[in-house]
């Protein structure tokens, strides 16, 4: 690690005063120039003429942002890669089907992704491999230039994020994770209301990542069972970006707060011996297999403020699926599992001693705060479809943000802050519970408070050119 680097950025930040870091004005202007190392309100030159992208690894998850992305103006499929031919072949051919191009193709070995980051013909690179590829596939588009998006978790370790982080600086382009579930309909209703103040002072954060996976953990596919592998040998909460960053993104973090430390705690493992007892022949090998990975993971985090963010991982229970999805503050509550239920306390708080949950009220309250984003692409994005239109809405969104020439929603530092847990989880439960410190990945900007980009975004779907708007194949629902 380049620890001396870090920790000059970090006296940097702490000097400038008014956050004004090598060029960069938060909120107000943008990092510019070839000294201009921090990514805080990074932007390029409007895209006015397209985007050309690559999209890599196109199993499941890659066929359908394939068929996503060909519906959002102004992007174009340039290339596509697979390890496996036949599924790079499949791409291409929905490519060409939709658009009459075909794409360069790039297959058959686990390097292949070079050829394709080094293709004159793509501007960003749109990462959709398994885990373990994720990093060395982003690291290399940015070497050679481009924007990359990376499928979440964007990095397992902390090396991996400090890596990403001082790429993106060095190289001044792009690196976002495609963390969806930021954009969708109630997680961005709780980030408006919480702009507007709504909620008071937050103060306290639930998500989570409760979805029974064992079906996939089992399958007999070679290429699926990259998950049953890193489940043998790790503990903690490797996924816990789904339900950290709306919250993050709730809270301001990295914008006037950060994450501070952590503490984690797992159960035992009973989940996957006993599915595989039940569902596996009895000659099946995958029945001997054991987990480090355990049935539920809590891990709480406090703030820099204050807070405390309580984040759950469970894949391996049959509890309904659930993100959780809680923002608490001093004047109200905001919970969007198992239903959608919003409370203010009101005027006569003080004469309350109890508080419940109002139907009519949480109805009223959605329709008349729903996020303007989501108010002005909402219907186009669910008709598109990829976890209820979140997937649809987010590409739309960061296509419009480079053909703009704007920031980013977010940006590198959230990617590595919320990332971090991962590693940080594991390290945490496997000893007792310890505290374990969270980067600031910042440099020190984090003390700078402004809005996140989400919170003021919307489009002006008007100004668009949409293709032919149709239910996108191949979109996953949960």
């Amino acid at each position: 690690m380049k620890t001396d680097r870090r920790e000059f950025l970090k006296g940097v930040a702490m000097s400038a005063g008014a956050g004004v870091i090598a060029g960069c004005a938060c909120g107000k202007g943008t990092c510019t120039g070839a000294d201009a190392a921090p990514m805080r309100n990074f932007r390029t030159p409007p895209m006015k003429n397209g985007i050309r992208v690559g999209v890599v690894g196109v199993g499941a998850r890659g066929t359908g942002a394939v068929n996503r992305l060909l519906q959002v103006p102004g992007v174009e499929i340039t290339a596509v890669c697979d390890i496996r031919g036949e599924y790079a072949d499949k791409a291409a051919g929905i490519v060409f089907g939709k658009t009459g191009r075909k794409p360069h193709v790039y297959s058959g070995s686990d390097v292949e992704y070079r050829r394709l980051c080094g293709c004159k013909d793509v501007d960003a690179v749109y990462n959709c491999t398994s885990w373990n590829a994720h990093v060395p596939v982003a690291v290399e588009a940015m070497k050679a230039g481009k924007h990359v998006f990376i499928e979440v978790p964007a990095a397992m370790y902390l090396e991996e994020c400090y890596e990403l982080v001082e790429t993106a600086e060095k190289y001044r382009v792009h690196c976002m994770q495609l963390e969806n579930c930021c954009y969708g309909e109630e997680e961005l209703l709780a980030l408006n209301l919480c702009k507007l103040g709504m909620l008071g002072e937050l103060v306290h954060g639930e998500g989570a990542y409760i979805h029974d996976r064992r079906w996939q953990i089992f399958n007999d596919a070679q290429w699926e069972r990259w998950r049953n592998r890193w489940n043998e040998k790790h503990a903690g909460n490797y996924y816990s970006t789904h339900g950290l960053g709306p919250i993050c993104m709730d809270m301001g973090i990295n914008r006037g707060d950060r994450l501070d430390y952590l503490v984690s705690v797992d159960s035992m493992q009973a989940g996957y011996e006993m599915f595989a007892a039940n569902a596996l022949a009895a000659d099946n090998p995958l029945r001997k297999e054991r987990f480090a990975m355990a049935d539920m993971n809590v891990t709480t985090i406090r703030t820099a403020k204050g807070r405390t963010i309580m984040l759950q991982h469970d894949v391996s229970t049959p509890r309904p699926y659930s993100r959780l999805n809680l923002i608490s503050g001093t004047k109200g509550v905001f919970r969007a599992y198992p239903r959608l239920e919003i409370y203010f306390a009101g005027d006569d708080i003080w004469k309350r001693k109890h508080h419940r949950f109002d139907e009519k009220l949480t109805a009223e309250i959605r329709e008349k705060y729903r996020h303007p984003l989501y108010r002005e692409a909402g219907e186009i994005a669910k008709k598109v479809g990829g976890h209820g239109g979140m997937d649809f809405l987010m590409d739309l969104r960061w296509a419009y943000c480079l053909q703009q020439g704007l920031p980013l929603d977010t940006d590198v530092y959230d990617l590595a802050s919320w990332c971090a847990v991962s590693q940080l989880s594991e390290r945490s439960a496997r000893n007792r519970s310890q505290a374990m410190d969270i980067p600031d990945f910042t440099g020190g900007l984090w003390r700078t408070p402004c809005n996140s980009n989400l919170m003021d975004a919307t489009i002006d779907i008007s100004k668009l050119e949409f293709r032919k708007i149709e239910k996108a194949k191949g979109q996953l629902n949960v």
